[in-house]
């Protein structure tokens, strides 16, 4: 099982603002909390299964006062360089619900 404990994540993009995301873990149980980038504060729990994949629920209030809720299954693949990339796949909830697919990638800062 990979330990996500300590990593930090980023959205793959062109955007420097993007927030940060520390992982924390305990056995399988995952956590984080996020803010910048449009997000005033960020949270999600979920839990790691043995082949590293996470299946969590999120919650966030934006830069725009908007409050989103929803959940994510996020498959980990290993890049050339020994980073970890999580591909996720989610759905929000709600009157402005959508699904999805987007990439974060693990960054040393």
């Amino acid at each position: 099982m990979i330990n996500y404990d300590g990593k930090r994540f980023r959205k793959v993009s062109t955007d420097p603002d993007a927030p940060v995301t520390l992982y924390r873990q305990k056995d399988d149980l995952v956590w984080a909390e996020l803010t910048g980038g449009g997000v005033r504060l960020g949270s999600l729990t979920g839990k790691c299964g043995e082949d590293g994949t996470i299946d969590m629920a999120y919650t966030m209030v934006l830069a725009s006062g908007q409050v989103i809720s929803g959940h994510s299954t996020n498959t980990p693949e290993l890049l050339p360089d020994g980073r970890i990339r999580l591909n996720e796949v989610w759905e929000r909830y709600g009157t402005n619900g959508s699904r999805g697919t987007s990439a974060i990638e693990e960054v040393d800062e």
